[in-house]
């Protein structure tokens, strides 16, 4: 497989992104909006490549860059083609500057994230905008989510949670356990998911146990997780880059919010079998329905 490297800028004024329509190129970006940016000639540098393309293309000077993100993408038109996209963060020299677009696009727009019409994007534009959406729907809930490291009280209520897959992807399910400080079971249950993959159960799991938390008016929670990485991705460790999750992940950021307190902590998987159990239990249950009929 063949290797490119190529930048994009994220340029924002007054909360609204530029984005850039292509008057050049092959069918499936003609007339398609993008971030301004583009490939690397051979020996150039991410950033001098980052300053050519927005001097060339859009008129624009930096003023300072900082790296966003790197992202790797496969160009749907050339399955041989693997390409690490560098993104960076930029603020304009001189404040505010309308673009003067060169040949290559033909008209420019500032629109607001949630505004966007995915349509009317180019595939890797989708990406790297999915990408950003959940940097910003991670920003406004971190607030709520206390570091696995932090001291949990002896008020917070912990939830077990758990999800798995029988043949990843294959039939899913998720449960949860909700214990008080005395271990007292306050409420557990299990949902059948239908086929999924365990990393989309394990997050199934989570929202769960916040929705039924929320019902009983609970306001300080501790989850304990068996799964790394839910628990490095929902304390911001780790960056979501799966697409499959960003709509459970957007779901249990929104519910977060009606929280004081959530916190994440890791735990063995051998601390986890009461939600474990109800993960089976669901997968059996769903198992003895399916051949009864």
């Amino acid at each position: 497989m063949n290797q490119r490297i190529s930048v994009r800028a994220i340029i924002k004024q007054d909360q609204e992104m530029l984005l850039i329509r292509r008057s050049t190129g092959r069918d499936s970006i003609l007339g398609q909006y993008e971030l301004p940016g583009g490939r690397l000639d051979y020996g150039e540098q991410p950033e001098d490549t980052l300053r050519r393309y927005l001097h060339e293309d859009v008129g624009l000077h930096i003023e300072n860059a900082s790296l966003f993100d790197v992202v790797t993408y496969i160009d749907r038109d050339d399955r041989n083609i693997q390409y690490a996209v560098i993104v960076y963060s930029v603020s304009i020299a001189g404040g505010h500057h309308e673009p003067r677009l060169s040949e290559n696009y033909d008209q420019y727009i500032w629109e607001k994230l949630s505004k966007v019409q995915h349509s009317t994007l180019t595939d890797l534009t989708q990406l790297l905008l999915g990408i950003i959406h959940q940097e910003e729907i991670t920003d406004k809930s971190i607030g709520h989510v206390v570091s696995s490291d932090d001291e949990v009280t002896t008020n917070d209520i912990v939830i077990f949670a758990d999800g798995g897959s029988r043949g990843n992807p294959g039939p899913s399910a998720s449960g949860y356990v909700i214990m008080d400080n005395e271990q007292r079971i306050l409420a557990q249950g299990g949902e059948y998911l239908g086929i999924t993959t365990n990393n989309q159960a394990e997050y199934q799991g989570v929202r769960l146990g916040l929705e039924k938390a929320l019902e009983l008016g609970i306001k300080s929670i501790e989850f304990r997780l068996d799964s790394m990485l839910v628990v490095n991705q929902m304390n911001g460790t780790y960056t979501i880059k799966n697409r499959d999750l960003w709509p459970i992940n957007e779901r249990i950021r929104e519910l977060i919010s009606h929280f004081e307190k959530v916190s994440f902590r890791h735990v063995p998987r051998e601390m986890n079998q009461l939600a474990d159990s109800e993960v089976n239990k669901t997968l059996d249950q769903h198992k003895t329905v399916s051949d009864s009929i």
